[in-house]
């Protein structure tokens, strides 16, 4: 699930507009207090866990609080997109910039978040409608084949692709420190409710 679609369900839950829901993010610390959330509302595409359901670990009388619920779901989201670039990375696919699309990376707060838990700086394209455009590209790559006139891939989206230096996020040290243990917690949540490293 995107962080869109499980956010939303808590901002709804929660009676939330999105400027108040990105406001209790930023108020709760790394980790949530030890409020854990598997926002796998609709199973979970990485790790491959399609009948998977959500599930909340953590809680306590002095950590329930709605910017904890609210940092929850995006970590708990995020901590997912890290399972997937672990993945990559052993199989030894580059990672030195992340670029982010959608509407979270619209969002300061969730741009620091990745690049703090992947370790790894992060930068929006320009273009908004990331994906709209890449099926731009792959049609402009097919038809410059059909024309006899072929064109790479790279040629493309050199032409087409721009990056907003202005969403740039670096990695915070001491967050990339509280981070690991945050998403090493979810690795043993998976463990304990999936049998899954």
């Amino acid at each position: 699930m995107n962080l869109t679609n499980a956010s939303g369900q808590i901002r709804e839950l929660l009676g939330l507009d999105l400027d108040e829901f990105t406001r209790l993010v930023a108020e709760s610390p790394v980790g949530a207090e030890g409020v854990l959330m598997l926002p796998f509302l609709n199973g979970e595409r990485v790790p491959a866990l399609p009948t998977a359901t959500a599930s909340l670990h953590g809680l306590t009388a002095t950590n329930l609080t709605r910017a904890n619920l609210c940092r929850a779901v995006v970590e708990g989201v995020s901590f997912a997109l890290r399972y997937g670039f672990d993945l990559l990375r052993e199989l030894g696919m580059p990672g030195d910039t992340l670029r982010l699309i959608g509407g979270g990376a619209k969002s300061p707060v969730w741009r620091q978040l990745i690049a703090d838990l992947m370790n790894t700086p992060v930068v929006c394209p320009v273009h908004g409608e990331a994906a709209a455009l890449g099926g731009a590209l792959q049609a402009a790559w097919c038809w410059s084949r059909q024309q006899d006139r072929p064109e790479s891939l790279d040629s493309l989206t050199e032409r087409c692709v721009h990056l907003d230096p202005a969403s740039r996020a670096e990695p915070d040290p001491a967050r990339v420190a509280e981070y690991e243990a945050a998403y090493q917690r979810y690795r043993q949540q998976l463990r304990e409710s999936y049998g899954i490293a």
